[in-house]
């Protein structure tokens, strides 16, 4: 049965970290927003995936968001009332800092296991999901704009196309006309001309960029108002319809891969990887250890002093742990050594801070008596 005054603590903690936690993820819905928009305008994405899309990366982001909402909820709650003086009255009467780590670890377990769930099965399998939505999307020629029986421009090139009958996945096409212009080297401009009975859309293996396949058809080219047009009959005529503009899909790779895959393999980019997803269970429960004593503050003091440090200070454990990860990455640090190396120094820091606020509070006590 947990106490009147472990209750009231738990429910300060849980609304500062439910409401930092809404805020936090509307934030980062924006952000996702915005990168969705800019590939469904760039023809990556169709726009019937935007939704989902912006979901799946919400739930990617988990794994940032919550140990940074425990981190500044924890900041909020306690030093809200170190501010009001309930911390003084609730000390005087006896509370010690084990009786407000026991409210603290009713939080902060719960949501150390769904980050453990998250980052080491969810996640993974959100942003394979997502891969292959797109993928699936990416092999429609409805997501190029094409549509049967209107003239509409060619999707990354100067030119217009026309597709007579498309199948209703639309993979498949009849009857199509492409006519686009370019320049030669002495700036004459040449128009070429292709038609095909048949053909479709595909990927190529290299790094998705997408092709028209165009198959029985006569292709034409030539400068015009002048006689040396030459015409070309083929069995099969490949087309690129849109270019993958330096898009980098190693990260979201990495990031999809089982983790049944990464315990077991050799790499570095995978050791690495499986550290990432650690990361977010430990520094959950390490940066709530170091919110108890960052939160204590006088009621004179301004309201925001010490979570400015205290964000400065979270700020460089993020930085240290992504170098961390490049390190382990890039083979200059064993990935026995993980990236405990930055947990054990914090904790250190969280614990004599713990330490010295208890024997401040002891001096002040004797001073006062």
């Amino acid at each position: 049965m947990l106490r009147i005054i472990d209750r009231y603590l738990l429910r300060e903690l849980a609304l500062a970290f439910l409401a930092i936690t809404a805020v936090l993820l509307l934030i980062s819905i924006g952000e996702s927003l915005i990168a969705v928009l800019n590939l469904v305008a760039r023809g990556r994405v169709p726009a019937d995936l935007l939704v989902a899309m912006i979901g799946l990366r919400a739930i990617d982001s988990l794994n940032v968001l919550l140990p940074l909402a425990t981190f500044l909820g924890i900041l909020l709650a306690y030093g809200r009332l170190y501010r009001d003086s309930e911390m003084a009255v609730l000390s005087t009467s006896g509370l010690r800092v084990s009786g407000l780590m026991r409210p603290l670890a009713l939080l902060v377990v719960p949501v150390a296991l769904v980050l453990g769930l998250v980052g080491f099965w969810i996640a993974p399998m959100a942003v394979r999901f997502s891969q292959h939505l797109v993928d699936e999307a990416n092999r429609s020629l409805l997501i190029a704009g094409l549509e049967p029986g209107r003239f509409v421009a060619l999707p990354g090139r100067e030119g217009i196309i026309y597709v007579g009958d498309m199948s209703p996945e639309g993979s498949k096409f009849e009857r199509m006309f492409v006519e686009s212009e370019r320049l030669d080297e002495d700036g004459t401009s040449r128009i070429n001309i292709i038609t095909a009975r048949r053909g479709e859309l595909y990927r190529d293996t290299s790094g998705g960029d997408r092709f028209l396949s165009l198959k029985d058809g006569f292709r034409v080219e030539g400068q015009p108002g002048q006689d040396d047009f030459r015409l070309l009959r083929f069995e099969r005529n490949d087309i690129k319809l849109a270019d993958n503009d330096a898009v980098d899909n190693s990260d979201a790779v990495k990031r999809a891969a089982p983790t049944r895959e990464l315990w077991t393999s050799t790499d570095t980019v995978q050791r690495a990887e499986l550290h990432w997803r650690l990361a977010p269970l430990v520094s959950t429960m390490v940066l709530a250890l170091l919110a108890l004593p960052l939160s204590r503050s006088n009621p004179r003091q301004p309201r925001y002093a010490s979570l400015i440090v205290a964000v400065l200070g979270y700020i460089a454990y993020a930085n240290f742990l992504a170098l961390g990860r490049s390190w382990i990455a890039h083979g200059k640090l064993s990935p026995a050594f993980g990236l405990w190396w930055v947990y054990l120094p914090t904790l250190l820091i969280a614990f004599w801070l713990i330490r010295r606020g208890q024997r401040l509070g002891r001096r002040r006590r004797r001073g006062a008596a």
